[in-house]
């Protein structure tokens, strides 16, 4: 079996390229919230795959969708690398998750009986 990214990331592409069409008509159309659509429609598809073990030819297929969108809408736009520098940092080990809950929660069973 194949156990790349590289399957994932084609169709996460193939996606973010069907927006882009949308964002285009955007810009055809004079419409100035090319900005807020590509961050809540192609970048919100992009982020939901950003893996760190992606290979150097995906991430350029990935640097290639954000391109085209930084031209489309005249704006400066995050890297792919910048994505995946976010991503590696909000990973925690789950051990460290758990310690963080149980020392900003009240766990006292009085508290549940009582409503507070």
């Amino acid at each position: 079996k194949d156990l790349s990214w590289t399957q994932h990331t084609v169709a996460i592409i193939k996606k973010a390229h069907q927006r882009l069409y949308c964002l285009r008509r955007l810009r055809r159309f004079g419409m100035s919230e090319r900005l807020s659509f590509y961050r809540c429609t192609v970048e919100s598809i992009l982020t939901g795959c950003i893996m760190a073990n992606l290979n150097a030819q995906e991430r350029r297929r990935l640097q290639k969708v954000v391109n085209t969108a930084q031209s489309i809408t005249g704006s400066d736009l995050p890297t792919i690398q910048a994505f995946i520098g976010v991503a590696a940092s909000k990973r925690q080990p789950a051990s460290s998750k758990t310690h963080t809950i149980l020392a900003t929660h009240s766990f006292h069973p009085c508290h549940w009986e009582e409503g507070t």
